[in-house]
């Protein structure tokens, strides 16, 4: 299973843009708008959350892809969450989940949002990603 953090953050960046365009499904909409409201409430109720998170997620501001902009939202987004408690948020992980499921069924299907990762250095999660190690 990947890590709940991210797959709200996958999700949020998929509905997004699936749910601008003007042939998404009324459950995809659903699904995402579900998704959304659950994770601005987990987000309001955090303590320092910055309100430019908030207003990303709000705003569907986030990009699917790692774009200049919306990599860094998307990390913003991440921290934030986690700061939030989301990865502990069952009714926000397994709305995630079913947005994944419907804008991404072939991928669901793979098992692509199903990696379970502990303990480990230097693992990516994720499409289009970079990364530089230091291990010392």
């Amino acid at each position: 299973m990947i890590e709940s953090v991210e797959l709200v953050v996958a999700a949020l960046a998929a509905g997004a843009a699936a749910g601008a365009g003007e042939t998404a499904s009324t459950a995809v909409k659903d699904a995402y708008t579900g998704v959304k409201t659950l994770a601005s409430r987990a987000l309001r109720r955090a303590e320092a959350v910055p309100s430019e998170v908030v207003e990303l997620v709000e705003s569907d501001a986030i990009t699917q892809a790692g774009d200049g902009s919306g990599s860094v939202g998307r990390r913003e987004l991440a921290a934030a969450l986690t700061a939030a408690g989301a990865e502990d948020d069952e009714e926000l992980v397994a709305a995630a989940l079913k947005v994944l499921e419907l804008t991404d069924p072939d991928g669901a299907h793979a098992g692509k949002y199903r990696v379970l990762l502990h303990g480990n250095k230097g693992v990516q999660v994720g499409d289009h990603n970079t990364q530089t190690n230091n291990f010392n």
